[in-house]
C-alpha cells in the first residue's frame, strides 16, 4: 500500500523553507515592517540591535522570516559561541559589511582637485563608496571645473559633488566653485593649501605643518622644512602610510567628504 503523510496541507499553501542566517556583527538586513536597514551591533534575549548608517539604533525581536538580506527573506539565529570575530568599523568609521559585493555604479559622481586627494578618499572611504557605487574622479586642478560641470550635465538622477583644497571666501577656488554650484551641483572644501594638510600633524610623527612663504612651491617647501628628500611623490606615500582611519584626518576634511557621500546618495 502506498504511504500517505499525515500532512493533507497542498505543496502550493506550505510556506518556503527560508535560510537561517548567523546575526553576526557588521552583518546588514532590512527589517520589513518598518524598511530599518543597519548592521547588527548585537544579539541578546532573542532580539537583535540594529545600526543604520547615520548612527540610530533599533531593537527587533528575532522572528523566523523576519528580515531581507540582499532582497531575500531570511531568519535571524544566534552566531555560535566562540565564532571568528569581524571587523565591526571601516577606515571612514562606518559600520563595516563583511563579504559585500560592489553596487553598480552610480549615474552620480564625486570628483576631487588631484591623485593624491583621489587616494586618500580611497583609503579611507573606500568600502563606503563601493557599497553606495560611487565612482571618485580628479579634476587635475580646479580651473578645468567649470567646463567638467558643463560637460557632466548633473540633474536629478546624476548628481555631481566636487572637493576643493583651500576653499576660502574670496579665493580663487572661491569664485569658480560659486560659478557652477547649483541644485544638483555641490562644490565643497577644506580650508587648508593642499590634501597633506589634511592628515593630522600627530599621525605622521611632527610637530605641525610647516609654514611656506608666498611664492614658493608648497609641497617641495614642506618636503625642505621637514628634512625629507625633496620628492613630492614619495613624500606623499610616506603621508598616505600614516592614514589608517579617519581618525588621522582633521575633522574640516571628514565632515565635508561624508556631506558630499550624503549629496551624492539621495
Amino acid at each position: 500500500m502506498r504511504q500517505y503523510s499525515a500532512d493533507l496541507t497542498p505543496p502550493w499553501k506550505k510556506p518556503k523553507q527560508v535560510p537561517e542566517v548567523a546575526a553576526e556583527p557588521g552583518l546588514v538586513v532590512e527589517e520589513p515592517g518598518t524598511g530599518f536597514c543597519g548592521a547588527v551591533i548585537r544579539c541578546e534575549a532573542g532580539t537583535v540591535t540594529l545600526e543604520d548608517r547615520f548612527g540610530k539604533h533599533r531593537v527587533f525581536p528575532m522572528e523566523p522570516r523576519g528580515f531581507l538580506l540582499e532582497g531575500r527573506v531570511v531568519t535571524l539565529v544566534r552566531p555560535a559561541p566562540g565564532g571568528p570575530a569581524r571587523p565591526t568599523r571601516t577606515a571612514s568609521g562606518s559600520v563595516a559589511v563583511p563579504g559585500a559585493r560592489a553596487r553598480v555604479a552610480r549615474a552620480g559622481r564625486i570628483y576631487v582637485e588631484g591623485r593624491h586627494d583621489a587616494e586618500l578618499v580611497e583609503k579611507v572611504w573606500g568600502d563606503d563608496l563601493r557599497i553606495e557605487g560611487v565612482v571618485v574622479e580628479y579634476l587635475e586642478g580646479v580651473d578645468d571645473l567649470p567646463s567638467i560641470v558643463s560637460e557632466f550635465a548633473p540633474g536629478p538622477d546624476a548628481r555631481l559633488g566636487v572637493l576643493v583644497d583651500h576653499l576660502v571666501p574670496g579665493s580663487k577656488e572661491w569664485r569658480i566653485a560659486q560659478s557652477v554650484t547649483s541644485e544638483h551641483a555641490l562644490v565643497v572644501g577644506h580650508p587648508y593649501i593642499d590634501i597633506w594638510e589634511a592628515v593630522k600633524p600627530s599621525s605622521l610623527g611632527i610637530g605641525a605643518w610647516p609654514r611656506i612663504p608666498r611664492g614658493q612651491d608648497w609641497k617641495t617647501g614642506v618636503c625642505r622644512a621637514l628634512g625629507w628628500p625633496e620628492n613630492t611623490g614619495a613624500a606623499w606615500q610616506r603621508i598616505l602610510s600614516g592614514v589608517h582611519s579617519y581618525k588621522d584626518l582633521e575633522p574640516e576634511l571628514l565632515g565635508r567628504v561624508e556631506e558630499l557621500i550624503d549629496f551624492v546618495t539621495t
